[in-house]
């Protein structure tokens, strides 16, 4: 069995733009390989699941993860609440253009790197002699903590908008807090279920999920300065753009950086196409290329959406008051008829279905790439492949316990659950900026890229990520309020709870893993990247 955190090194022999050598491929003699099967075996791993994904499915997942509408409705609290709208309109742009290089940079090392592990593995095989493994130890834990949080934290806002719904039906009906766990906990075991299906026939359900966002963004942007019943209908643009509605004792400036956390939320889902390479056909350039498209895509329409409630919002006070507790329904009922306001929440709530279901099948990949390493406890059961589905069943059902464990914060009340969405962020952007650091101070020009690349501009725009993600871990940790006003209730207690796992796994590292641990752990014997002798694989 070979081990790639052993070579690192090897990665950095070549700038060759080819995934694999054909020294690179072991010699397997039972069937003939194809060039996606060509290009993981050179990485080190066995084909196990069936490629039944194409880049519009992909992306469809990818863009179901993304889950603009649903995400804005469940994180309209922090731009419209932290900065107004001035933070949301300049707040979403200037997101946007630092997200983007974050996701280009993760592209480019999914198309060197087509693996389930996705940055994991690129850390461990890019870290310099020796780190390989605690690079990937750090960077798997905290994507895996991200991952498992995203569906939780989906269907927690799912099941709050359900019950606005029915709030705003039924007045005198208030949501109780078990109520709101048992449906979350309802949704997350339907969404364990599919989960747990073939590769085809989830590639269908989230084609048709990713449909019906894309159909219910532009119904929901065109509908809204339709059917609102202000007078006049926009506010002016002076104050869209100028007036910053500051929600929390920051100054302005910061109050704007603050709102980001909703932009970080919403946009955290596009390296789900990495963690379904295995699954995709023409991986290494189908999975680069779903990334940036639904990062892309993704952040112009969001802005749009932005654009229409911030010229439609009256007062924006009393949407935070509102004793709907859900920010999106309260907004819609402030400017729409009722039954159009409901007709949009429920389009809401469709989407949301489909993006906690894209969350959940992405992080049972992350766990099934996980196991497959030992790196969890009883590796051996979360790793199995379920010979029927062709799917990591048993991943999916540990995950979907997971959730409804974490959703036992709902009793904790609103400040305790909102450390979900919070950890959910910071989680993944951290596993993020990993890989891509080390690759831009670390490995430099020596990173051998795959057929989807950024050129000469690659360290550039992977280095304004990292310093981007660096600027908003403090403020992602932020409180509301400050000084006397602070309260265990005003706290954000994302320190904590991402802080604590985290300080735990380091110490294990310390105490006991390090001597167990080396990293992602290869199924085959191979060659990795030591020949010049170039394969020809699909180009861009």
């Amino acid at each position: 069995m070979s081990d790639i955190s052993k070579t690192p090194d090897v990665y950095r022999d070549l700038n060759h733009d080819p995934v694999a050598s054909e020294r690179d491929i072991p010699t397997i003699s039972d069937h003939s390989m194809d060039a996606d099967e060509l290009a993981l075996v050179a990485l080190g791993y066995k084909q196990e699941f069936k490629r039944e994904f194409s880049l519009w499915t992909i992306f469809s997942l990818s863009f179901a993860v993304l889950g603009l509408l649903p995400s804005f409705a469940s994180t309209m609290a922090y731009g419209m609440g932290y900065a107004g709208t001035a933070g949301m309109v300049w707040g979403w742009i200037i997101a946007m253009l630092f997200i983007q290089c974050v996701a280009a940079a993760i592209a480019e090392l999914c198309s060197s790197m087509p693996t389930s592990g996705g940055l994991y593995y690129a850390a461990a095989v890019l870290a310099p002699p020796g780190y390989g493994p605690f690079a990937a130890w750090l960077t798997g834990w905290s994507n895996w903590i991200g991952q498992i949080s995203a569906a939780p934290s989906v269907d927690y806002s799912l099941a709050a908008m359900i019950l606005a719904a029915v709030s705003v039906n039924n007045p005198s009906y208030v949501p109780a807090r078990y109520q709101t766990f048992l449906l979350t906990t309802l949704i997350l075991i339907v969404h364990t279920a599919i989960s747990t299906m073939p590769t085809r026939w989830i590639a269908k359900i989230n084609s048709y999920g990713s449909v019906v966002n894309i159909l219910a963004l532009f119904i929901t942007i065109a509908a809204i300065p339709i059917g609102t019943l202000n007078v006049p209908k926009f506010n002016p643009s002076s104050q869209v753009w100028g007036d910053i509605y500051n929600g929390a004792e920051f100054p302005d400036g910061v109050a704007v950086l603050m709102s980001f956390v909703g932009v970080i939320w919403t946009m955290s889902g596009y390296d789900s196409a990495f963690h379904l390479s295995e699954e995709c056909s023409n991986a290494n350039v189908a999975s680069p290329r779903a990334i940036t498209m639904t990062a892309t895509i993704g952040g112009i329409i969001g802005w749009f959406l932005q654009l229409v409630v911030a010229y439609t919002v009256r007062d924006i006070p009393s949407i935070m008051a509102s004793s709907i507790a859900q920010p999106w329904a309260s907004y819609l009922l402030q400017v729409m008829p009722q039954k159009t306001a409901m007709t949009i929440l429920a389009l809401t709530i469709i989407c949301g279905f489909s993006t906690g279901q894209g969350c959940m099948v992405a992080a049972s990949r992350v766990s099934y790439a996980y196991a497959r390493d030992d790196c969890f406890p009883f590796s051996r059961i979360w790793k199995q492949v379920n010979p029927y589905t062709k799917t990591p069943v048993n991943a999916v059902i540990a995950n979907g316990v997971l959730g409804i464990l974490m959703c036992l914060l709902i009793f904790g009340g609103s400040t305790a659950i909102a450390a979900l969405f919070s950890i959910c962020a910071i989680a993944q952007y951290i596993a993020f900026t990993i890989p891509i650091a080390i690759r831009v101070f670390f490995v430099g020009n020596r990173f051998r890229r795959g057929p989807w690349h950024l050129g000469p501009f690659s360290r550039p725009i992977g280095g304004i990520g990292v310093m981007f993600v660096l600027l908003m871990l403090p403020i992602l940790c932020l409180p509301m309020d400050i000084g006397s006003d602070l309260t265990a209730q005003g706290m954000n207690w994302t320190c904590l709870v991402y802080g604590a796992p985290m300080l735990a796994i380091t110490i294990w590292w310390v105490i006991d893993a390090r001597k167990w641990f080396k990293g992602p752990k290869v199924n085959i014997e191979h060659e990795l990247y030591t020949s010049s002798t170039e394969l020809h694989l699909p180009k861009l």
